[in-house]
């Protein structure tokens, strides 16, 4: 007769180490690498390139680690249904962090890159 694992536990657990396990099994869901997210979410890597108009390969270089940009991670997450918050830990907690000013920075810099490649440098050196 099978028995149930909750059994098994209560009977070869102390309390002490139940909580232990929780609180550890909870910490481990609340921090999950990119990919294990993604996997979580029954998501491809395909599926995410496809949402974001990229090939599949920028999808993987980003899952594995690869040192990105927090618009692009803001963006993959997007794709995955989420949304992108940056919480700084300190000595007495943590601190949501605003990202709005470096979206301000990222749209300025698209703007000039843009006005940029619409006007001939030869034009720009003679102003």
């Amino acid at each position: 007769m099978a028995r149930k694992f909750a059994d098994l536990v209560n009977r070869t657990m102390s309390r002490e180490s139940q909580e232990r396990a929780r609180l550890k099994t909870e910490h481990m869901l609340g921090e999950m690498a990119l990919d294990e997210l993604r996997a979580a979410l029954s998501l491809t890597q395909e599926h995410v390139a496809e949402t974001l108009g990229i090939r599949q390969s920028s999808v993987s270089k980003v899952m594995h680690g690869q040192d990105i940009y927090l618009s692009t991670l803001a963006k993959l997450l997007r794709a995955m249904g989420g949304e992108l918050e940056v919480y700084v830990a300190l000595p007495d907690g943590k601190v949501r962090l605003s990202l709005d000013q470096f979206r301000a920075v990222a749209k300025a810099t698209k703007h000039d890159v843009l006005v940029r490649e619409r006007v001939p440098a030869k034009e720009v050196a003679a102003d």
